[in-house]
């Protein structure tokens, strides 16, 4: 306190209301998630991984623009540092769970561009940072995929979608395993037992889909929708599976071309998908490359999930959540999409997936308790996310229409590109484009813990379609599969 004390005296006017930033970002879910005080730029990720220790050494800088005058600011971090430098200059540093505090020998002020270099060498699997740690060990190396956080177990950062940054991610490991991360493959080049593996992404990416994934893939670049690289890559482990696998995650261009076609132009510069053979019992969008549990495809192939996943490159990595607890804007539109999917592929239109979930569900059912505009921390990726957030698109487009429906969303997602949003502020959009007060539909579908009534205001034909007798559509047992998986983030 009083080294910060003379730092503050001893400096220019500009630097007298100086102070700490904020230790987390100010998200009601999980309030120490992200910092306050300065906004990551970019992040390079230099790192050295052994599969057989789980030991990961790594450099990383960041550079960040200050948004005050910074005496001391904080990063979220698991991992022991080593060392500290801002700005070049060796900087004190102290270590609370996942909290990060660095206090540099000077003021960082407002505005300026500031480099913050931390140095680690840890076991990331054996680091809980005071929280179960979400790192995954594999037999052949690691996943470093998770939500709602991960990063802080391979990088330091500003944990948190509404600090968005590029990536420049560099991994040596030995000879003859793979690295796949976010983006583009800028090089790979081996250097006596070791081989480096670099990876760019151009478009501001949220840190909890930045990932990494360590082992033995067979990848394959090639060209994909709208003339990009396309990287997908596949664990050697997959035995069977591999084939239906392949026969999903191989149809990224083709639904991307049929996504784009939805939400408008594709807003990120790569595209593709990895495959596991272990450790991952969900599947996460990662911007450009959504990973995928095996367990997807044990049934045969699988295009909506891949469906699901990729409409979040538009839906949750392009606009990104502005809190957790707008996680409606993803899973309920990207859930919508796989219903698009369905209408597409003849296993079922929107209307029938739509009357088979209304129907399915009595009022009683706890599925209607679920608010899907807020479902509290604990239900952050309950089945009413997914399914009932889906039917409040759905039921939006019944009452707005189809064009309309569109307009909005690519409005949306036009304005929001590389930004972030909340569901008040789609709201307020939707009602701007329709020229419409639709407080009482979104009332009823998100904030509203029971089941809506058919009428009008809530898009529900009366009398109610009553599916409760008729099969259901054909894609519905691929769509209850793939939302049982994916509600395990």
């Amino acid at each position: 306190m009083a080294a910060s004390c003379a730092v503050a005296v001893g400096a220019p006017a500009l630097a007298a209301d100086a102070g700490p930033g904020a230790p987390g970002i100010g998200d009601e879910y999980f309030p120490g998630y992200g910092n306050g005080g300065y906004d990551v730029g970019h992040y390079d990720v230099q790192l050295r991984y052994q599969p057989d220790e789980d030991r990961l050494t790594g450099t990383t800088t960041v550079v960040a623009e200050p948004t005050q005058d910074l005496t001391s600011f904080h990063l979220d971090f698991a991992l022991p540092p080593s060392s500290v430098k801002v700005n070049g200059r060796d900087a004190e540093f102290t270590q609370d769970g996942t909290e990060l505090q660095v206090t540099p020998q000077d003021v960082l002020q407002a505005g300026s561009t500031a480099t913050f270099v931390v140095e680690y060498s840890a076991v990331p699997s054996e680091e809980d940072g005071g929280e179960t740690s979400p790192w995954i060990r594999t037999g052949d190396g690691a996943l470093a995929v998770g939500q709602p956080r991960i990063s802080a177990w391979w990088f330091p950062g500003n944990d948190h979608p509404r600090d968005k940054a590029t990536f420049d991610i560099s991994v040596a490991v030995p000879d003859g395993t793979q690295v796949v991360s976010n983006g583009v493959n800028t090089d790979t080049s081996t250097i006596g037992d070791w081989t480096t593996w670099k990876w760019r992404t151009t478009e501001p990416t949220a840190t909890y889909l930045a990932f990494m994934a360590v082992g033995d893939y067979d990848i394959s670049t090639r060209e994909g929708a709208f003339g990009q690289q396309s990287i997908t890559a596949y664990s050697t482990g997959l035995g069977e599976l591999d084939g239906p696998a392949r026969a999903s995650v191989e149809r990224t261009p083709e639904i991307l071309e049929f996504l784009s076609g939805l939400l408008g132009e594709y807003p990120v510069e790569s595209q593709g998908g990895l495959v596991a053979a272990e450790g991952l019992s969900f599947a996460l969008e990662n911007q450009t490359r959504p990973t995928y549990s095996p367990a997807f495809f044990r049934s045969g192939a699988n295009t909506g999930v891949v469906v699901h996943e990729n409409a979040h490159q538009w839906f949750g990595d392009s606009v990104s959540l502005d809190q957790w607890r707008d996680i409606w804007l993803n899973e309920g539109f990207a859930s919508y999409a796989e219903w698009l999917w369905s209408e597409h592929e003849g296993t079922g239109t929107a209307q029938e997936l739509f009357d088979h979930y209304y129907a399915e569900y009595p009022p009683d059912h706890s599925f209607w308790t679920i608010t899907p505009g807020d479902p509290g921390r604990e239900n952050l990726f309950d089945e009413a996310v997914y399914d009932r957030g889906a039917m409040a698109v759905h039921a939006l487009r019944n009452v707005i229409g189809a064009d309309a429906l569109r307009d909005v969303v690519r409005a949306w997602v036009h304005s929001k590109r590389n930004s972030n949003g909340s569901v008040g502020e789609f709201i307020d959009l939707a009602e701007q484009r329709t020229g419409r007060q639709l407080d009482r539909f979104f009332d009823a579908w998100l904030y509203t813990p029971a089941k809506p009534e058919p009428g009008p205001d809530t898009g529900i034909p009366v009398p109610a379609r009553d599916a409760a007798d008729r099969p259901a559509p054909p894609a519905v047992a691929q769509l209850d599969r793939t939302h049982e998986l994916l509600h395990g983030h």
